[in-house]
């Protein structure tokens, strides 16, 4: 078994998966040989694959989780084994239709005010400025930040693609003060011992920091994306724009923003609004 791991895992690294997609397929494939443990998994049929998936369901997998496994699958049938989409084709479960969680700009400007730790406030400002993933964050290095033409490179984000996104006057001058106190020399926010800060911290940082702006909302690196995607499209920037600041391959993906953003409930007289409710 370890050594097929190795083998699928050298075959990812050579294609160009991320580590995190690597170390999830690896994980998923992992629970797939045990779940078939004596079986030639080559010699699995489709129905063999539907029961594993049902399995997953009944361990009240969520849907996302399934997908993942679906995914890893998949990968290991066409890529590995050399087996025709035909063979392994599988109905995807439906997604669930969540809104994403969004802060309004007063809640942004209260996170902001009860940052008080300028490395903190610094890895909030350019997260939700700059619309970013948090791995995107952790990977800047100071010499993607272009203050010439006033944009930031973010490099090999997720699909491994490449964009720029906006540097602001007010985010150059945070990114200034922050420079000249801590000095760092390759990843723009470091940790303790110089190299990358990890992902838990600053989501600590967040929760903490909403908190003490009295924000009892789930807050996540990621809200601060999606509130600034929302906030955007609030402002007029038209969607493709959007989808391409985010960095996404399909702009079904933006276009959940439109039933977040409360622009057009804004022009809407509400019928209560002539009735004594108080």
């Amino acid at each position: 078994m370890f050594a097929l791991m190795e083998e699928i895992n050298k075959l990812m690294i050579t294609i160009g998966y991320s580590k995190n997609t690597i170390s999830t397929y690896l994980a998923c494939l992992s629970y797939f040989k045990n779940y078939f443990k004596g079986t030639a998994l080559d010699q699995l049929k489709k129905e063999d694959i539907l029961d594993y998936l049902f399995h997953l369901i009944e361990q009240n997998y969520s849907r996302s989780t399934q997908n993942q496994h679906i995914n890893a699958i998949k990968f290991y049938f066409e890529k590995c084994l050399g087996k025709k989409r035909e063979y392994y084709l599988i109905d995807r479960p439906r997604k669930e239709k969540k809104l994403p969680n969004v802060l309004s700009k007063n809640e942004i400007q209260l996170l902001f005010n009860s940052t008080y730790n300028l490395k903190h406030l610094t890895i909030l400002a350019v997260i939700y400025s700059c619309g970013l993933r948090v791995s995107e964050l952790i990977n800047i290095k100071i010499n993607d930040i272009d203050n010439n033409r006033m944009v930031i490179h973010i490099r090999k984000a997720k699909g491994n693609k490449d964009r720029q996104v906006q540097l602001t006057n007010q985010l150059l001058e945070l990114l200034r003060k922050y420079y000249k106190k801590y000095l760092p020399f390759n990843y723009l926010i470091v940790g303790q011992n110089g190299g990358k800060y990890s992902t838990t911290s600053i989501q600590k940082i967040i929760k903490n920091s909403s908190l003490k702006a009295g924000i009892y909302k789930k807050v996540t690196p990621h809200t601060l994306r999606h509130s600034f995607a929302t906030h955007l499209l609030e402002n007029g920037t038209d969607i493709r724009y959007i989808q391409t600041i985010l960095g996404h391959s399909d702009i079904k993906t933006t276009q959940i923003y439109t039933h977040v953003s409360n622009a057009h409930l804004k022009n809407i007289q509400n019928p209560s609004d002539n009735l004594n409710l108080l």
